[in-house]
């Protein structure tokens, strides 16, 4: 007799139960009962139910936006509450897109405006500070950008990234100014530029003020302080969607640029002139893209592009106006040609010319127009920028480096 046998004879005579052999039901085997699929099924017919036929619902998520979005202003108060489709805070100007959706593409842009936040007062956090050096450090970035022929992207985000560090920040003393610009444009080409500045050069145009080694430390300090947030929508690139909504042909081709580059220049250099004025830092950077838009074309052509209505922009519209006539008044908005740059790509390279002087004279007219002065009507089309003899653009390098304005807050 065998072992097995043995055991099951003595298991018998003992009284032991049989062994039953059992199986676990597999999760797809597992059926819900009759009544609780009966509810599921009137909840579901419910709330199709509750729209009528060919009505958009509101059951069509998207993405939830980001945790750390806060709500501070009353035209997105409810942003974080919904989450449907059919819900936008203002209806998307954007066309039909092939490579993604339209209402997408909208409600992430509007994201970061809200994400992306930046103030003015950040001056009160630094007593040693005035406005005006923060005028001077961006024009000498400006001038940077010029002589290394960086994108405007790069130089607005260079901006952002100044003014949203200096937030962060406090009693950081005048000393220090030259080295969080030059290390937030630093990042800036890192990020936009196909082939950036290498690190000894943007440590040469400070004239020794800092050196390599004092640019890798403020970065980390810059992008730590920034919790590494480096995608805003810039004001410049505000600009591009409206003008290009405005220009599209038939094809209504966004990707392909259809407006034209005197236009944009124009209006890209009174943004530049109002970056300079730290009271900017009140609007939006969409309402400041609209605003400037505004005042080379209607306000019928702005609201259709960017949604906006009169509210929105009056304010910023009317604080612009004195930079707008003071832009008026010079002739250096012209498309100036760079080495080893494309025509149709030289718009989108950053230009400097006498905004410090421009500024000082557009804060004197201020105190002479009076707010509320404009209405939303048209200020007479585009303006034809005057033929004026361009810089000479065939320096090298070196020489236009050396060509630089000392830094002097």
């Amino acid at each position: 007799m065998s072992r097995r046998s043995v055991r099951l004879q003595a298991r018998n005579e003992i009284g032991c139960p049989p062994r039953i052999n059992t199986t676990r039901k597999r999760r797809c085997e597992i059926q819900i009962d009759e009544p609780e699929l009966t509810v599921i099924k009137k909840h579901n017919y419910e709330i199709q139910s509750c729209w009528a036929p060919g009505v958009a619902s509101p059951c069509i998520l998207i993405e939830t936006p980001h945790k750390e979005i806060e709500t501070t202003t009353t035209d997105f108060s409810g942003f974080k509450q919904y989450r449907f489709k059919n819900l936008f805070i203002k209806p998307s100007p954007l066309p039909h897109l092939s490579w993604a959706n339209s209402d997408d593409v909208w409600i992430r842009m509007l994201n970061k405006e809200v994400k992306y936040t930046h103030n003015k007062g950040f001056l009160y956090q630094h007593p040693m500070l005035q406005p005006k050096m923060r005028a001077i450090l961006l024009d000498w970035l400006l001038e940077v950008c010029e002589v290394y022929a960086l994108h405007r992207e790069t130089f607005y985000l260079a901006q952002d990234f100044f003014d949203r560090f200096m937030v962060t920040q406090e009693n950081i003393n005048k000393n220090m100014l030259q080295l969080i610009g030059i290390s937030t444009l630093f990042i800036a080409s890192k990020i936009e530029e196909i082939y950036p500045p290498k690190l000894h050069e943007f440590a040469y145009v400070t004239d020794g003020a800092c050196s390599v080694e004092e640019i890798i430390d403020m970065e980390l300090i810059i992008l730590k302080a920034l919790n590494w947030d480096l995608c805003p929508e810039t004001i410049i690139s505000w600009l591009k969607l409206y003008i290009q909504m405005a220009s599209l042909d038939e094809e209504r081709n966004v990707l392909l640029p259809q407006f034209p580059q005197e236009t944009f220049i124009q209006v890209a250099q009174l943004l530049d002139l109002c970056i300079l004025d730290i009271n900017c830092l009140e609007y939006q950077y969409g309402v400041l893209a609209a605003a400037a838009f505004y005042h080379y074309t209607s306000f019928e052509l702005v609201q259709k592009v960017s949604g906006l209505d009169w509210d929105s922009i009056s304010n910023c519209v009317n604080w612009m106006l004195p930079f707008v006539q003071t832009i008026k008044g010079d002739s250096t908005a012209v498309l100036k040609e760079f080495k080893k740059t494309a025509t149709e790509d030289s718009h989108n390279i950053q230009t400097h010319t006498n905004y410090l002087a421009m500024l000082d004279a557009a804060l004197k007219k201020q105190t002479e127009v009076s707010p509320g002065c404009l209405s939303p009507a048209s200020l007479g089309g585009i303006l034809t920028p005057p033929k004026s003899t361009e810089k000479l653009s065939s320096c090298t390098l070196s020489k236009q480096s050396s060509s630089l304005v000392p830094y002097s807050p």
